[in-house]
């Protein structure tokens, strides 16, 4: 366990943090996974989905832990490696999307020989943010001009968010704010971004306009279902759609100040995405008020955390870097909980690090390592390049000495050669 610590680098509040989050997951996955045990005529046999939240998990912390050993500024260069590769993956599930429950085809993924399902989105949005920073910490602030920035910058935005947006608006609303917020700390002209801003809200008016007048043509857009949701969200009239939101705040409502107990959530076995989606209602009927407020206050504390951790990195890369990767995390869990109590319309987006789903957890895990990576105090760093250095040198003596072994080997041999009677009838 000490040694465990002892490898454990960077900012030590984050890793308790992330550490009880998904501790405390365990216990509404469980519980709200009897949905799906019994969906489609199941065994009923929840502990399945337990050990399937838990390997998600591992592979979770796996990935955070060795993503926070290497270097961030290395991120800088593979950032440009990374995002025309999310452009990839998105336009093969454009094409090639699974169709998961009968839910829209372009989402997901297939990952061949492992049976399962990747969503590209989360990819990339961070392979974008880390883009978004990495320009604006090499261009002084009197080049980002937006004649200047329109290629370089805002084309690659764009074009990232023009792939995700047919079936994923909720996400693309997410990553574009993300940005906005990323070019405004990087100190990008306010009247560049208010430009923007307009021209993002006219290319979405313009989609939308599109899918209306040939609907055919984006068979996977999922613009009906966006202004479904909203006008459910801003009616009085009941509606099928509303089941979600029903079920959710009877389950908030049942949960009272205290909550029913540990397992024994009643609209779980009612309410669809209950182990994803919609799993803060569960929480609150399981564990009321108190573990709602609970949760509350813990991405209340990471994100005060991410702020430290900004204000602290030592170079503006960094900077950008945890808030660009840290604060959509904070941002998508008060996003779930605002759809749990009808605060907003249904988007799909999870609670990080307690819903269920891998991709979610390991993209999430992955943005945590890179922050951590940046939260690393000088003596760390000192430390993890003597370890480095003490790897490489031991590697090398061990070539050596085998080099060493191979010559001693060679010369054995040409030396019993030479007693060798055929050598001189060879000779003659």
């Amino acid at each position: 366990m000490k040694t465990l610590l002892h490898n454990l680098k960077g900012d030590k509040v984050i890793w308790s943090f992330v550490a009880l989050l998904a501790l405390f997951s365990f216990i509404p996955v469980y519980s709200a996974s009897s949905n799906l045990a019994y969906l489609h005529h199941g065994t009923g046999n929840t502990f399945v989905y337990l050990l399937k939240h838990f390997m998600h998990l591992i592979m979770g912390f796996v990935i955070m832990y060795q993503v926070q050993k290497v270097p961030y500024h290395y991120f800088r260069s593979l950032s440009r490696l990374l995002l025309p590769f999310a452009w990839l993956l998105l336009i093969y599930t454009m094409l090639k999307g699974t169709i998961i429950d009968g839910a829209n085809a372009s989402r997901w993924i297939q990952v061949p020989f492992l049976g399962i399902t990747f969503q590209p989105s989360a990819f990339a949005s961070i392979s974008l943010l880390i883009f978004v920073a990495r320009y604006l910490s090499k261009t002084a602030i009197e080049d980002m001009t937006l004649s200047k920035s329109a290629l370089d910058l805002w084309a690659p935005v764009f074009f990232t968010l023009m792939l995700i947006l047919p079936s994923n608006f909720s996400t693309t609303a997410l990553i574009f704010s993300m940005v906005l917020m990323l070019t405004f700390i990087g100190k990008y002209p306010i009247k560049n971004i208010a430009v923007i801003i307009g021209i993002g809200i006219l290319s979405l008016t313009f989609f939308i306009l599109v899918v209306k007048v040939f609907p055919d043509a984006f068979k996977n857009s999922r613009v009906g279902t966006w202004e479904s949701r909203i006008e459910n969200f801003t009616s009085d009239k009941p509606d099928e759609d509303d089941y979600q939101i029903e079920k959710a705040k009877t389950a908030i409502a049942t949960g009272g100040v205290y909550g029913l107990g540990p397992g024994k959530s009643v609209q779980k076995n009612f309410l669809p995405q209950s182990s994803s989606d919609f799993i803060f209602a569960i929480i609150i009927e399981e564990f009321g008020l108190i573990g709602g407020f609970a949760i509350m206050f813990l991405y209340i504390m990471l994100f005060i955390r991410f702020i430290i951790a900004s204000y602290k990195a030592p170079t503006l890369f960094g900077k950008l870097l945890v808030a660009g990767l840290g604060f959509p995390i904070i941002f998508q869990a008060f996003i779930n909980m605002g759809v749990a109590v009808e605060l907003l319309p249904t988007t799909g987006q999870t609670l990080p690090l307690i819903s269920s789903g891998g991709t979610s957890i390991w993209m999430t895990c992955a943005a945590l390592g890179i922050i951590i990576n940046v939260t690393k105090k000088e003596e760390e760093i000192t430390e993890e390049n003597i370890e480095k250095q003490q790897r490489e040198e031991a590697l090398q003596k061990l070539i050596d000495k085998q080099l060493a072994e191979d010559s001693q080997d060679e010369n054995y041999s040409i030396e019993d050669n030479s007693n060798n009677p055929m050598n001189a009838v060879l000779n003659k």
